[in-house]
């Protein structure tokens, strides 16, 4: 089993961020956006550290083996709280551990249902669907989305 840690955006470095960030298998399945660059980077984490502050919400960056392997958190989207992950495809293998940690940091902040937006480029998970209350489309920033919906009480 892999150590996996969780550590505030504050304690890591930028320059880490953007191999994962900038990635082709990671950008695919992303909104569209700009490569990152450091300012943009540095700006981006900036804007995560905020959220990290919002009353229900926590954005994390995700450590596997003592490596960044990408970033997690519980935040809002369009009025609800949302599960993000974005893990390098290196360490993909760590994405249910991780979704299983957000789901109990969930029910520690206390929220009655979660959403998982997941771009349309990605395939329909079977796990998730067995846990949903409702799965649909949705449009986010002008991009399509599969979005699971799980009551956690």
């Amino acid at each position: 089993m892999k150590a996996i840690e969780y550590l505030k955006f504050s304690e890591v470095n930028p320059h880490k961020f953007l191999p994962i960030l900038n990635g082709y298998k990671t950008r695919k399945h992303l909104i569209e956006h700009e490569i990152f660059t450091l300012k943009t980077v540095t700006e981006w984490m900036h804007s995560k550290i905020e959220v990290d502050k919002e009353a229900g919400c926590r954005v994390r960056a995700i450590i596997v083996d003592d490596e960044l392997a990408g970033w997690c958190g519980i935040q809002q989207e369009c009025g609800k709280y949302e599960i993000a992950i974005v893990i390098d495809d290196q360490f993909w293998g760590v994405g249910r551990v991780v979704f299983q940690d957000l789901m109990r940091w969930a029910r520690e902040l206390n929220h009655d249902e979660v959403l998982v937006n997941f771009h349309h480029t990605r395939p329909i998970y079977k796990f998730l669907e067995k846990i949903s209350e409702d799965i649909y489309e949705s449009k986010i920033y002008g991009s399509k989305f599969t979005t699971y919906k799980i009551k956690l009480k």
